[in-house]
């Protein structure tokens, strides 16, 4: 699979960025996703973990959302996502390969950060998994308020991939303790994905968050945006 976006695609990502911030296409429903009440810790959850991951870092306008459709891929659902996706072989799945590239080939493009190596991790276990439509429930838990374990793998998944240090979304950089300590303390971060009057809503044109993961970002704030 050829992926990568040719340079006037990431201008113009980069302009529209600057001006307004991030915008993705709005994940459409997961028809025939299998729902699991409760959540096994030994597997990947298509809804819950990488549309999310996806959303965030690859279905942007100017990059694969439905409207730009760069080199013709669409990553913003299941049938979608499963066009670049051999389930069960991450090894030759078209996804995986083009993600742990090293080079200008890999994706997201550079100057966007690299998928971390426990999101690329996710993705390839998703994969062996067999790829599945499925999501589960109430694995979101208030009592887990911590930076390292909850705010920032939440933040890594749904927000970094427009607002890090070389795309700052609203001039934002959620990719780093220091910078998100700062929009937490003054009430930037709350307000937008809480929705709150005054504030530009996040995740921009997507999903609001749920109201356990809006609770464990408040507390963690209410704590004193610790470094935990």
């Amino acid at each position: 699979m050829h992926m990568r976006t040719p340079f006037f695609i990431l201008l113009s990502v980069g302009l529209i960025v600057g001006a307004i911030g991030c915008r993705h296409q709005i994940p459409q429903p997961n028809g025939g996703a299998t729902v699991s009440e409760s959540c096994s810790s030994d597997s990947v959850y298509f809804v819950n973990d990488i549309q999310p991951l996806l959303n965030s870092n690859c279905a942007m306008s100017g990059c694969h959302d439905n409207a730009t459709h760069a080199d013709g891929i669409r990553m913003t659902d299941y049938a979608n996502i499963m066009e670049e996706v051999k389930a069960g072989d991450a090894a030759d799945s078209k996804l995986y390969k083009v993600i742990i590239r090293t080079d200008n080939e890999r994706m997201p493009p550079p100057p966007m950060p690299a998928f971390t190596t426990a999101q690329k991790a996710l993705i390839q276990k998703w994969i062996n998994q067999g790829a599945k439509n499925n999501q589960c429930l109430n694995r979101c838990d208030t009592n887990s308020f911590t930076y390292a374990a909850a705010v920032k793998p939440l933040l890594d998944t749904k927000c970094v991939g427009c607002h890090n240090a070389g795309s700052l979304g609203g001039g934002v950089n959620l990719s780093a303790y220091a910078s998100t300590q700062t929009v937490a303390l003054n009430g930037r971060l709350f307000g937008s994905i809480n929705h709150s009057a005054g504030y530009s809503p996040m995740p921009k044109n997507s999903a609001k968050l749920s109201t356990c993961e809006i609770r464990q970002v408040q507390r963690w704030i209410q704590a004193g945006a610790l470094n935990n």
